[in-house]
């Protein structure tokens, strides 16, 4: 276990660290017109961070000792389908969360 006080180091560290991060964008490049390319290239930014964050879970997922689990990938594949095909983000979560649960009730 951490010590508390080093708990509460690193925690005020890490605020400190993402309050510096998001000022030196906001803060400094707020009021400036940026490059069309970079205007560009940061609108994917929100659309390649939950990819970021779930791909993973899903390749390898700790719950299966990192080992890749085919019923994850099929409810990957059925989020992926349902979000492609509705562009709804919550009817493709939904499906995605339906087919693991399905797969794993069936197992």
């Amino acid at each position: 276990m951490i010590d508390r006080a080093d708990f509460w180091v690193v925690v005020v560290g890490l605020g400190i660290g993402t309050y510096l991060l998001r000022f030196s964008f906001l803060g400094f490049l707020g009021n400036r017109l940026l490059p069309w390319w970079l205007v560009r290239g940061l609108r994917y930014t929100a659309v390649a961070v939950l990819p970021a964050l779930v791909a993973p879970a899903v390749l390898w997922p700790e719950a299966m000792g990192g080992q890749t689990d085919p019923a994850r990938l099929l409810a990957a594949a059925a989020t992926v389908l349902v979000g492609a095909y509705t562009r709804q983000m919550m009817a493709a979560i939904a499906a995605g969360a339906a087919v693991l649960a399905a797969l794993h009730y069936l197992a």
